[in-house]
């Protein structure tokens, strides 16, 4: 296991943990891809990475994440997380998702992030939709 990047690891999952946007996307390359595997497109770039970060805190602002598991290499980690938290729309968050990141010359290169889209489409049905 490379240490720096389990250090850059620890520094970028504190930075979703404080749910910020710009220090999010400066650990990102100039031409790093934020992919959040839910039916959007990737973001590319470090403008639309910082975007589509705030865009997540915006959907549930009390974000939490509970780590799962976690493998560490030279060039990327792959991490299992459940989050937490309550949707704009009222909805309570209790959604596994996986993060497969690649790192190059110690920042982030590309982080695919794979939802369970059925739970969180859940939570952001608000109950008028239900019934």
């Amino acid at each position: 296991m490379s240490d720096a990047t389990k250090d850059l690891f620890e520094r970028y999952h504190a930075c979703w943990a404080e749910r910020d946007p710009d220090r999010i996307a400066a650990l990102h390359t100039p031409d790093s891809v934020f992919h959040l595997h839910s039916g959007g497109a990737p973001a590319h770039g470090r403008t639309e990475i910082r975007t589509a970060a705030a865009e997540t805190f915006a959907l549930v602002p009390d974000l939490t994440f509970t780590q799962v598991d976690l493998r560490v290499g030279d060039d990327f980690w792959v991490v299992r997380w459940k989050l937490s938290g309550t949707s704009v729309t009222g909805g309570a968050v209790d959604v596994d998702i996986a993060d497969m990141v690649t790192v190059e010359d110690g920042a982030v290169k590309a982080k695919h992030t794979y939802v369970d889209g059925v739970a969180m489409q859940a939570a952001l049905t608000t109950p008028a939709e239900i019934a």
